[in-house]
Parts: C-alpha cells; sequence; structure tokens
C-alpha cells in the first residue's frame, strides 16, 4: 500500500505515532512517500525533515514488516517553481499543505496512493480503504464536517485522499489546482483548489475520515483535526494525537493508548540515540 505524506521537520512526531497506529492494524507491506522542502526564506524553521528522522522512521517500520519502507522526496525546487511567492503562500496552515499538489509532478509515485494529513491516525486496518476500487475516478474523500454544512454540501475534507494518480493526470486535477492556488486567494487554499478543480470524486463514509468522535468502534481512520467544544464554553481546540494528556482529559480518547506508549518509548529512545538504533 502507497501513502504520502507531507511536512517539513515538525511532522516528527506526527509520522511517527501515525504510522506506528497504521503498522501495528495491517499484515500488508506500507511504502511511505514523505514529501519536504526547505521554505526557510519564509520562517527560519520552515526546514526539511532530517534524514535521521526518515532513518528512524523507515527502522521503525520496518521493525513491523520487513517490506516497509519510508522515503524521503525533496521538492523543495517544484515548491518554488509553482507555488513561490503566490497568493496563498501564508494561507490557513503552512505552505507546507500545498506540497500534496505537486503529486502529479513527481515521476516516481506509482498510480494509487493514499494521501493523510499528519494529524491521523489508523483505528483499524488501512487496507480496508486502500481497496476500495477508484479506477473510475479521481479520488475518494470523506465530507468534511463543517464545510459541508456551511460551505457546500458535498465540500470535502482534504486530510484523507485515496488519489488515482494516472485518472488525475488524465483530467489535470492537481494542474488546475495549482493554477487557483497562483491566481485566487482562498480561505482553505489546498482544501479549496481540490475541490473546485475536482471532475468526479467518489464520497466514502465518515469512518475512513472521522472528525469530531474518537471512540467510535468502526472507525477506520481518525483525524486529530481542529474541532469545536461547546463546553465549558464555545470554543476551538486543535490537539493533536501526540499531545497524550489533552488527548485523554480533554478528548476522552483512549483508543489509541497502546500505540502511544509505543511513541512514547520510540521518541525517548530516538532523542537519546539521534535515530540511530532502536533498541531490542
Amino acid at each position: 500500500m502507497n501513502i504520502l505524506l507531507c511536512g517539513n521537520e515538525k511532522v516528527f512526531d506526527g509520522a511517527l505515532t501515525q504510522l506506528i497506529s497504521i503498522t501495528n492494524k495491517t499484515k500488508e507491506a506500507i511504502n511511505v512517500y514523505i514529501f519536504t522542502a526547505d521554505i526557510t526564506r519564509i520562517k527560519p524553521e520552515y526546514t526539511s525533515i532530517k534524514d535521521e528522522q526518515i532513518q528512524f522512521l523507515n527502522q521503525v517500520i520496518k521493525s513491523k514488516n520487513i517490506e516497509n519502507k519510508v522515503q524521503k522526496v525533496d521538492v523543495t525546487d517544484l515548491y518554488e517553481m509553482e507555488f513561490g511567492h503566490c497568493k496563498n503562500e501564508n494561507a490557513y496552515c503552512t505552505p507546507y499543505t500545498l506540497l500534496r499538489l505537486l503529486a502529479d509532478l513527481v515521476p516516481e509515485l506509482p498510480d494509487k496512493i493514499l494521501y493523510l494529513d499528519i494529524d491521523i491516525m489508523a483505528a483499524d486496518d488501512i487496507s480496508k480503504l486502500y481497496n476500495i476500487d477508484i479506477n473510475e475516478y479521481e479520488y475518494a474523500a470523506v465530507k468534511e464536517k463543517y464545510g459541508s454544512i456551511f460551505i457546500w454540501p458535498d465540500y470535502i475534507n482534504a486530510g484523507m485522499l485515496l488519489l488515482n494518480m494516472k485518472e488525475i493526470k488524465k483530467t489535470k486535477l492537481l494542474q488546475k489546482a495549482r493554477n487557483l492556488i497562483k491566481t485566487k486567494k482562498m480561505l482553505f487554499a489546498d482544501q479549496d483548489a481540490i475541490y473546485r478543480a475536482t471532475t468526479k470524486k467518489l464520497l466514502l463514509p465518515r469512518i475512513y475520515n472521522e472528525q469530531s468522535s474518537f471512540n467510535r468502534q468502526d472507525t477506520i481512520l481518525c483525524h486529530f483535526c481542529k474541532r469545536l467544544l461547546w463546553k465549558p464554553y464555545p470554543h476551538t481546540e486543535n490537539y493533536k494525537q501526540w499531545h497524550i494528556e489533552q488527548v485523554h482529559n480533554v478528548l476522552k480518547c483512549n483508543t489509541f493508548d497502546g500505540d502511544l506508549n509505543e511513541y512514547i518509548k520510540l521518541k525517548e529512545n530516538y532523542e537519546t540515540n539521534k535515530g540511530e538504533k532502536i533498541n531490542e
């Protein structure tokens, strides 16, 4: 199963927790591509994911299945060529949300690949999602929990996209999305661009990108995205899976305790050994 992640060195905790959760629940091998870029001209912290971080992630998932693999894909030049100084470079999130829009320009990507935001955890075997037939579609996605109410009924959450790259290249979906990014300021830049550029998508049930309930028994992927809480007063919060205390005390979620306990031990190992070797 081919997986696409995007980000800089700060996505390490997300990638580690996510890949632990995925590999703990599937027997199938995974091939992970991580798009990264050096965009320090915008902020000093916008540095590419470190090679030692990639090496450690590789060790972790290979310890589950020797056929698993993580590879770094530096798309700095592509990013600057397509999005450098564009209207949406300082959108609601970081510029790294735009990297997925470069997927059709990276020749080594396979025809089918599952894009995941870094704040998603697997509660069940992702092969149940990956093996869905999307031959007739550009991608499969789940409706956005707020956007499908306030923006458009079929508005998607782009945190999970099961991509049919062959069809996407045929319809020029990502090329059209990039043109929108470069020419039109949008509130949810990458997500809006994908939605507007879509020709044909497959809408999936919420279990494949659960954005609000963290303890449903049927969930495949759980998305720790920004959400609205009503108590003790209406407010938003944005706790991620590696914010373990808040996951327990605020979100009341214990679904991923096994994965997160493993993450704590592995993260300590990484900090101690600088990613050189996983302690047996």
